[in-house]
């Protein structure tokens, strides 16, 4: 084991669950192939290219109008320390957003007849989503500032 570790560079977990995910993504391409290769092929080059031409500068954007220019100071805190409390409920709103615009949108025309579900109330259930993880990333904020609160404390066991 500890051979198979030196060799490879990480924990033999690491391995496992990467070759359980390469199980899984082989499984779906196999159930996706023989329906529909060249919409799978060009739904994969197509959102590799909005990836890498759109949304990785306007996330890049977001994050450096949010952190400010960069400065390299070796003493003292971060500049902005309530960056992370946005960008983690920023994050995960847009990727709910990504994953479920036509619905929230109401773009999907063919969502009730396949599910036998309504698509009413997608909009204001991702709107409380949002509001919920901004509201605990404020409070985290929060809680890490109160006074009296060391920085290197650790949690007692």
């Amino acid at each position: 084991m500890r051979r198979l570790s030196q060799s490879y560079g990480a924990h033999p977990a690491h391995l496992v669950s990467l070759l359980a995910s390469f199980v899984v993504a082989g499984y779906a391409a196999f159930r996706l192939l023989p329906q529909d290769a060249l919409g799978l092929a060009v739904w994969f080059v197509g959102t590799a290219i909005v990836h890498d031409l759109v949304l990785l500068p306007a996330y890049a954007a977001v994050d450096r109008l949010v952190h400010g220019p960069r400065v390299d100071r070796p003493e003292g805190p971060p500049k902005r320390l309530w960056a992370n409390y946005v960008r983690v409920p920023l994050a995960l709103s847009g990727l709910l957003l990504l994953v479920y615009f036509p619905a929230i949108l109401r773009l999907s025309s063919g969502f009730e007849p396949t599910t036998t579900l309504s698509s009413d109330g997608y909009l204001w259930r991702w709107l409380a989503i949002t509001a919920v993880l901004f509201a605990l990333g404020g409070l985290a904020y929060v809680i890490r500032q109160r006074p009296g609160r060391s920085r290197g404390a650790s949690v007692p066991t």
